[in-house]
């Protein structure tokens, strides 16, 4: 079987034969299916998000369904429903898009909130209870939701319990002047998506993720980890700090990404390069801080120059300690 760094590398440049310009943000949606987690997608309309869990799915090779948010949406049109067959006169449970290995959650915030609250089982236990019978979901199994940060209309914003089920809230951003000359050149004939198809066996990600537990996390990265987290606590601009979720967020995408880049070890750089994607989303900022244009982002961005002065030489004594492993 592929390790994690031969596997992500498969990945990447398979995706990015159809999505031009985000090699970094497929790579953090490869870490999050690596950790078993979910990814929220906020960006503008027309960047590529939808595309991009298109692409994805096709590259593992693996179920995907797509489930268009709006407000008539009901639970059942996301976990499934049962009917009376007429033949067997008897109750058949049609399982809903839910049952999926990825699952895309378009504009999840133009669903009510009794909607919503069908995807916090799924994405929290891997399960679904339906007509008081649970049943497992497939593994591997991803939510990818996005939303719109800028249409405010019609939407149910997300409740803090919800956003803390992602493990990171990435944005992809428009692109470079170059990379989309490049993409107009892609499209101007068939679609890449067309002609995309599976170059890993996504079903081998459970076993990748086990991988990832054996990369080791020295001492001083869990503090480090537990110290950033508790700093958004204490901090007098945020009404609410990072959950624990958000330090077992940091802790598992810091081994995932030593894995991508062929390490056995993690660094502070892994913590630093994902503290922006799995921190903010958990945070509250504080009324009074917001109106001085304060943001969840800006006071992470803080802390982690702060902790950064902190930290010493720990990056090349834990290099020190693993001679042997493939420099990034």
């Amino acid at each position: 079987m592929q390790n994690a760094q031969e596997f992500t590398r498969g990945v990447l440049d398979n995706v990015g034969g159809v999505i031009v310009g985000k090699e970094e943000v497929i790579e953090h949606l490869v870490i999050a299916l690596l950790c078993e987690g979910h990814v929220l997608l906020e960006d503008v309309p027309g960047v590529g998000k939808t595309m991009m869990a298109r692409a994805l799915a096709v590259s593992l090779g693996v179920d995907f369904r797509r489930l268009q948010c709006t407000p008539d949406l009901l639970p059942s049109d996301i976990t499934g429903t049962s009917i009376f067959n007429q033949e067997t006169r008897q109750f058949q449970f049609i399982a809903g898009p839910a049952f999926t290995h990825i699952l895309l959650a378009d504009e999840i915030n133009r669903a009510t909130p009794r909607t919503q609250a069908a995807l916090l089982e799924c994405m929290g236990e891997q399960q679904i209870t339906a007509d008081g019978v649970t049943r497992p979901l497939p593994r591997p199994f991803m939510v990818i939701a996005t939303q719109n940060p800028v249409e405010y209309e019609g939407t149910f914003p997300l409740p803090e319990a919800q956003l803390d089920r992602f493990l990171f809230k990435v944005s992809l951003g428009y692109l470079t002047d170059g990379e989309e000359a490049e993409m107009l050149i892609n499209l101007g004939h068939r679609h890449p998506i067309e002609n995309l198809s599976a170059v890993v066996d996504g079903h081998n990600l459970p076993e990748l993720s086990e991988q990832i537990w054996n990369v080791t996390v020295a001492d001083s990265i869990r503090d480090y980890i537990v110290a950033l987290v508790q700093a958004t606590r204490s901090h007098p601009d945020l009404a609410l700090g990072a959950s624990p979720r958000g330090s077992l967020a940091l802790y598992r995408g810091a081994q995932a990404r030593a894995a991508l880049r062929g390490r056995d070890y993690a660094l502070p750089d892994d913590v630093q390069a994902l503290a922006l994607l799995a921190l903010p989303h958990r945070c509250i900022v504080r009324s009074d801080a917001a109106l001085r244009g304060r943001s969840a982002e800006q006071i992470i961005t803080e802390l982690l120059e702060e902790a950064a002065l902190n930290l010493g030489d720990e990056t090349e004594e834990l290099e020190a300690r693993h001679p042997s492993a493939v420099p990034e």
